[in-house]
């Protein structure tokens, strides 16, 4: 027990001075760079138009995907333009899609439009997800600042691909939570309706049969009146 301690111990205080020799710029190029996944839940009034844009690089991905939560239909629009206008992707009173484009230089716009409707406002979810953002950066550079790790069990290098690796784990968790999460509220909110639809019909389907009722009761009794004047 103490032999793996001081082991570990022993370990620890190389890589801490490994890392106190790299200099600043590798400690920069092995940062994580900054999570380019993103959502966001929006209200769509009706007969409204709302758009948004994202600049890309080329040789690049985005991919969209857009859920609408709430509204009457659960249905909308939807249009992404290339950076010279051209529509690239149209939808057409549709609930949800997945779209992918390989993107060149330029800011792409993606549009929702609910101008069909004129009263039923939509509670629209979308993600973007980008991928190959950072094609311009060399993510290897760092190894030739750092000299000597070969005489570690765990390099550097090993390091730093589990960490990585853990990172794409999380952040396609966090992805699926999101859409997880998306449909729920939408199921959610298409119960509520659905539950408020049926309450209305039973009250009128109630009074309908009140109604009926009484008409028919009176019918009833009309047939057996005697209708005779008694002659005094």
């Amino acid at each position: 027990m103490v032999s793996s301690m001081e082991t570990a111990r022993v370990i620890w205080c190389v890589l801490v001075a490994i890392i106190a020799f790299i200099p600043a710029k590798v400690l920069v190029l092995a940062a994580f760079s900054q999570s380019l996944d993103s959502d966001f839940t929006f209200s769509l009034p009706a007969g409204r138009k709302e758009c948004f844009y994202q600049t890309m690089k080329q040789d690049a991905s985005l991919e969209i995907e857009y859920q609408v939560l709430d509204g009457a239909g659960l249905d909308v629009d939807f249009f992404i333009y290339s950076p010279s206008g051209q529509i690239l992707f149209s939808d057409y009173r549709k609930s949800d899609g997945v779209h992918t484009v390989e993107t060149e230089n330029g800011d792409y716009m993606f549009c929702f439009d609910n101008t069909f409707s004129k009263m039923s406002e939509k509670l629209v979810f979308f993600e973007l997800i980008l991928d190959n953002m950072d094609a311009d950066e060399d993510p290897e550079d760092w190894k030739e600042y750092v000299h000597g790790t070969d005489v570690l069990d765990m390099k550097l290098e090993d390091i730093m691909d589990t960490i990585n690796s853990v990172k794409a784990r999380l952040g396609k968790s966090l992805q699926i939570q999101s859409v997880l999460r998306a449909f729920e509220a939408r199921d959610r909110n298409l119960q509520e309706s659905n539950y408020d639809t049926v309450n209305f019909w039973s009250v009128i389907n109630l009074i309908v049969m009140m109604l009926v009722s009484a008409v028919q009761v009176y019918l009833v009794r009309s047939l057996f009146e005697d209708k005779r004047k008694i002659r005094t």
